[in-house]
Formats: structure tokens, C-alpha cells, sequence
């Protein structure tokens, strides 16, 4: 289908907003953007910005459920054993309710501008919903195991389920808009062995390798000293190899030991590096997805997002899970970042959201900017008329019924 579209704005995101600008695609890609006059079929959105698809870069569509379920916390340690009680007491990841909580997140999600999602899940049995509802993106297969007995079996039986999962995708719809791929990860530093961590690493293939890596100073003091909460936690949970010993080292330099970080790397929060370890992620050309919302809700922290930005490592933007944010909507998200770091500028903010989001997740050829060539995966966003900067406008949260999917 042909179609030209013009706005109030174009927010082609690789470059300065277009005032007045339209763009012009067909067979589900740009082909041409522009300003001034646009073609004589140019259909006129009226006072809205035109721009890429957001990217949800970290997510755990799985535990859609337990929306509401776990309250804030002070501590870290406090929110995480609180989600492992409810987790034991809640229906399986392959339960109906559990299915139908997560498939109704995707369809927010999409509905609130999102396009491409980075998915972390344990049991992959929401992968194929992705698909069946045109969002594309990422599905990690995460593992743990801090006390694997065989990692190379556990990483071998990983693959098995994720090639099983992706047959399973033309079943569920053939959208064009969603490409969905899907890798084995692990989950963080103090719940994967370290033999578990480098077998997963060993075995990437074409998706992102991803993990969770000091989101709370707990996880710090635990590789410094081999002390602290997740100790007691694990030993708790009947998980403790009493063969582990401390690595003291930064998460970032034991990450780099365990042959784990790799250019492309995931790492999500950051709250507790270093100036240091942030440099170190950004020389090995590895993505950072900050999730303050959920970083306050579940007691790890404020994170300095302006010290992502100032460190120059590529910043992305996730919510994380409905366990632990009131909603999916990025815009949401992007409003967080901009409290936490008013002096970032809103143009990198949106650029993490949706260009950095599609690089991060191997998408950067089809999404993220609105380049000819790209798929046309465009939303628009309702301007008031009397806004002179748009992209100060857009960091300040967009509620959901003001955004329209093209």
C-alpha cells in the first residue's frame, strides 16, 4: 500500500526535527521524507509528531500477572524475596491466566507506540505471541543456576527449547512487522555459575547476549567480598556452591573475565558501575538499558542516568515488568529518564528510545529512525498547537490516548 503522510512534525530522529515535514512509504517501508510541499496524495495528520516506533528494550512479559502484586520496597533484597514467595504461589508460566496477562501487555505495549521489545523470559511459552500480535523484537531464554552441575548440558537444552519455540512461530500469524528472534542469556552475576555464564556466552548465536548486572549495590558487595544478602539469599533458596569463590572485581571486569562481554553486549540497570566500568562498556561497544522506574520501585535505587549519557556507552530504554512498573508505556519511561537527568538533552533521551533500542536488540537496519529503506513502523503523537519544541514535549510524558500506530 501507498501512502504519503504529512504533519505537524517529523521526527526523523537521525537528524533535527522537520517542521511540516511528511513522509511517503510504500509495501511497508519509507521511501522518501521531506519538508516543504508534499506530494499532491499527502493524507495530513493535523498537530501531531510523526516518528519511529519506540523500542522496549528490557521487559519480563512473563510476569505480567503479578501487576500490582509486590509493592515497592526499601531494599532490593526485601522486593526480591518478596516476588519469589509470589512467584511460588502463582499460576505457571504456562498457565491461562499467566498467558493472557502477558499477550494483554503486548497489546498495550503496542497500543502506547512500542514496536520492538527486548523479552527476558524462564519458560519462552509467550515467544510466539510477540508474532501473532505484530510486535517484533528480542526474546531472551534466561538461565539460572548458580550451583549448575553441568552448564554445558543446561545451555544445550536451552538451544533445544528456543529452536523448538521458533518453528512454532508461523502458527501464530505471519505479520511482516514482526521479526522476532530469540537467544539463550543468563539472568545475573549471583544466580549463574561462573562456568554457566561462559558456556552461554560461548554458545551466542545471532541474537544479543543480555544480563542484569549491578542493579543493586547488594551484587557489588557479593563479587567484592562473597558476603552480603545474595549469599544468604542463595543459601536460602538451596542454590550456594560452596566451591564459588569471590572474584573482587567490579561487575563489569568480572563480566569481561568470564569471556561475557562482547561487543553488543545487553546490560541492564547499571545503577551501582563505576565511572570506570561505564567506560569499560562503552570501549567494548556494549549497550546499556536503564529502567529507572523500576530501579526506585524495587529499592535498588536512583540511577545516575546523566552519567550514562556523560560516559558515552550507548544508552537504551526498558521498562522492565509489570512486577515492578505501573505500566509498559515507554513514554512513561522517557518522562522517568528526564526527572532523574534533566540535563541530558530530550534528543538523546528519544534517540535511546528508539534508535539505541533497535541497535541494542540487532533491529538497527528496519527500525529506529525514519530513513528510506526502513519499515515503515511509524507512530504519531498528538501536539498541542501552541508546543514550539517538540522533542522537550515528548520527554514529558505522553499518555497512552494520545498516541496513535500508523
Amino acid at each position: 500500500m501507498h501512502r504519503v503522510l504529512r504533519a505537524r512534525w517529523l521526527l526523523p530522529i537521525d537528524r533535527p526535527p522537520i517542521s511540516g515535514g511528511w513522509i511517503e512509504c510504500a509495501g511497508g517501508r519509507i521511501v522518501s521524507v521531506g519538508g516543504g510541499a508534499p506530494p499532491s496524495d499527502a493524507r495530513d495528520l493535523g498537530d501531531v509528531a510523526v516518528l519511529p516506533g519506540l523500542v522496549n528494550a528490557h521487559t519480563h512479559l512473563e510476569l505480567s500477572w503479578m501487576a500490582g502484586r509486590v509493592p515497592p520496597a526499601e531494599s532490593f533484597g526485601l522486593w526480591l524475596r518478596q516476588i519469589i514467595r509470589e512467584r511460588a504461589g502463582g499460576p505457571a508460566a504456562d498457565d491461562g491466566a499467566a498467558i493472557a496477562a502477558a499477550e494483554h501487555a503486548i497489546i498495550s505495549a503496542r497500543e502506547s507506540g512500542t514496536v520492538l521489545i527486548g523479552d527476558v523470559c524462564n519458560k519462552l511459552v509467550n515467544a510466539p505471541l510477540l508474532k501473532a500480535n505484530g510486535l517484533g523484537g528480542v526474546v531472551f531464554h534466561e538461565m539460572l543456576g548458580f550451583n549448575a552441575t553441568d552448564p554445558e548440558g543446561v545451555v544445550r537444552d536451552a538451544w533445544a527449547r528456543v529452536e523448538s519455540v521458533e518453528r512454532t512461530f508461523a502458527a501464530f500469524g505471519n505479520h511482516e512487522d514482526a521479526n522476532v528472534r530469540a537467544g539463550v542469556v543468563a539472568h545475573a552475576l549471583y544466580s549463574v555459575s561462573p562456568a554457566l555464564v561462559t558456556a552461554i556466552a560461548r554458545s551466542k548465536r545471532t541474537a544479543p547476549l543480555s544480563i542484569h548486572l549491578a542493579e543493586s549495590i547488594d551484587e557489588v558487595e557479593f563479587l567484592e567480598t562473597g558476603r552480603g544478602m545474595f549469599r544468604s539469599l542463595l543459601r536460602d533458596l538451596d542454590a550456594w556452591n560452596p566451591k564459588w569463590r569471590a572474584p573482587h572485581m567490579d561487575p563489569v571486569e568480572y563480566l569481561d573475565q568470564l569471556k561475557y562481554l562482547v561487543p553488543g553486549c545487553v546490560v541492564v540497570h547499571g545503577v551501582h558501575l563505576t565511572p570506570s566500568a561505564l567506560e569499560r562498556l562503552r570501549d567494548c561497544g556494549a549497550f546499556l538499558v536503564t529502567c529507572p522506574r523500576s530501579n526506585q520501585w524495587v529499592g535498588a535505587g536512583t540511577p545516575p542516568i546523566a552519567h550514562f549519557y556523560a560516559s558515552g556507552v550507548s544508552v537504551a530504554i526498558g521498562t522492565d515488568s509489570l512486577a515492578s512498573v505501573a505500566t509498559l508505556n515507554m513514554f512513561d519511561e522517557i518522562a522517568a529518564v528526564r526527572r532523574i537527568a534533566p540535563e541530558v538533552s530530550a534528543p538523546s533521551i528519544l534517540e535511546s528510545a528508539t534508535r539505541m533500542g533497535a541497535e541494542a536488540l540487532g533491529f538497527s537496519d528496519d527500525y529506529g529512525t525514519l530513513t528510506p529503506g526502513k519499515r515503515a513502523a511509524l507512530i504519531a503523537v498528538r501536539v498541542p498547537p501552541g508546543v514550539q519544541d517538540v522533542e522537550e514535549y515528548l520527554v514529558g510524558g505522553i499518555a497512552r490516548e494520545d498516541i496513535d500506530v500508523l
